[in-house]
């Protein structure tokens, strides 16, 4: 079993450089396609019964997901 993660999450301030990163970080030649689009979000965190809340003060981040070739959808 490889020990490379399933999946990879890339985090940026701009779309530019999440689109970049699948070049730059030789995502293809590691096994690796996108999955899905590019897209701003917000991020949260629930610990315990807390109501969640914010992470990087609540501004959104372009995300872009790398997922293996031959992972199962």
């Amino acid at each position: 079993m490889s020990k490379d993660p399933e999946r990879i999450t890339i985090l940026a301030r701009e779309f530019t450089a999440a689109a970049l990163e699948f070049h730059r970080g030789k995502m293809a030649e590691k096994g690796y396609r996108m999955e899905g689009s590019i897209t701003p979000r917000s991020f949260k965190m629930i610990e315990g019964a807390a109501p969640p809340a914010d992470l990087f003060d609540g501004e959104p981040l372009f995300a872009v997901t790398f997922v293996k070739r031959d992972a199962m959808p």
